[in-house]
């Protein structure tokens, strides 16, 4: 036995690894310590603040004290507020005494929701390119990830008779993400009928990620797929305040599932985290769906869908890139092949000679590969630059 084998990791975690998305992010804040102009298109992250009255709320909860142990489940009065946004936005109706759970971000959904689920051996499809904690919180459960590539001339959109050729008897749930990180596609209404209507035919569970369900250009809309006959019952619904709040460092997500799914998701989440924050939710709870927020969340999509269109005015303007037009979230997945470069070669040169960071495809799906993503969720200037530069990459240097 090795002298110091206690040092060594458990056995599941070989199959995990560190998000290449904070490697990139380390790569190109070391460059900017070094003095280098560093442009991050890499990071998917608002840069808004948080709206005021969320702010003002929660310090109010904590000049009141309410610094103490919330229920496990979350603040009634926060979950109650969930309700009532999963009514509106998806049409669906969920008990907030049992059907919805408060989470320390999404994050925490994610890793709760599957080791809930899943069990050694069972099989998860999951449409790449794909955000890469579903991948290893699958294999953390030691069960499998299945991927089934979207492709470009398809719209990035599901193939039904793909995903039918891909279930076996050890499949499980088939896992979306819904506007898409990294695509920035909405699926169509008449693809998530029939992706419910093989969950239904299969007997599967499907975990929907709506992070960005709120973020949606040119009047598209995206229907969850628990609204779709059958499926409430079979769907475990994720959400969060992150990136539609402008609260990636609040960490606050939520849950919504048969309650009998939430019993199972609770136990896990009992022994991670207890409970989020109370001040926060005593915050949320009262300023989420008050007419200031509403107000200031519509403002910054309105700005995110101006920067959408800045960054495809400049791609265009660039040529030898191209991308399917975004109709959600704030990233945007481009094919840099005629370049002559694939993805990695493309995104590695453009953050050391020009100092842009972008993430290439090849860390979000194995075939990804002359792929980048760009992330828009900076300002106009910074977008101005970085497009710049990457002209002069692409057509100058």
């Amino acid at each position: 036995m090795e002298k110091e084998w206690f040092l060594k990791g458990a056995d599941r975690l070989e199959q995990v690894y560190f998000s290449p998305i904070r490697q990139v992010g380390e790569k190109a804040n070391a460059l900017a310590k070094e003095g280098h102009p560093v442009i991050k298109f890499s990071i998917g992250e608002p840069d808004f603040n948080t709206p005021e009255p969320i702010k003002e709320a929660t310090i109010q909860a904590i000049k009141e004290n309410k610094t103490h142990y919330a229920s496990n489940r979350g603040l009634l009065e926060l979950r109650q507020c969930i309700a009532q946004k999963l009514k509106e936005n998806n049409d669906l109706e969920y008990d907030p005494e049992t059907e919805i759970l408060v989470t320390s971000g999404g994050a925490e959904v994610i890793n709760d929701a599957f080791l809930a689920v899943l069990n050694p051996g069972d099989e998860v499809i999951v449409f790449t390119p794909a955000f890469m904690n579903y991948e290893n919180l699958i294999h953390l459960c030691g069960a499998k990830m299945v991927g089934i590539p979207l492709k470009e001339e398809n719209g990035f959109q599901i193939d039904p008779a793909a995903v039918k050729a891909r279930i076996t008897e050890r499949t499980r749930m088939i896992v979306l993400n819904n506007p898409s990180n990294p695509l920035g596609i909405v699926f169509k209404e008449e693809v998530l009928e029939e992706i419910a209507k093989i969950a239904v035919q299969y007997n599967l569970l499907v975990f929907t990620d709506e992070m960005y369900n709120e973020i949606l250009y040119d009047g598209v809309v995206c229907r969850s797929i628990a609204s779709f006959p059958d499926m409430k019952i079979r769907t475990i619904t994720m959400n969060g305040f992150s990136k539609t709040y402008a609260m990636t460092g609040w960490r606050v997500g939520y849950v919504a599932a048969d309650s009998r799914v939430i019993s199972n998701i609770l136990k896990v989440h009992q022994y991670a985290t207890t409970c989020s924050p109370t001040f926060i939710q005593y915050g949320l709870a009262a300023a989420m769906n008050s007419p200031e927020t509403v107000s200031e969340v519509k403002k910054m999509v309105q700005v995110f869908d101006h920067r959408r269109k800045l960054v495809m005015a400049g791609l265009d303007k660039i040529g030898k890139l191209t991308y399917i037009v975004p109709e959600g979230a704030f990233y945007i997945f481009v094919n840099v092949s005629q370049t002559g470069m694939d993805g990695d070669e493309f995104a590695s040169k453009l953050l050391n000679e020009f100092y842009v960071a972008t993430v290439p495809g090849t860390k979000l799906g194995d075939w990804c590969k002359d792929y980048i993503r760009i992330s828009y969720a900076t300002s106009d200037q910074n977008l101005e630059e970085g497009l710049s530069r990457m002209d002069w990459f692409v057509n100058h240097k």
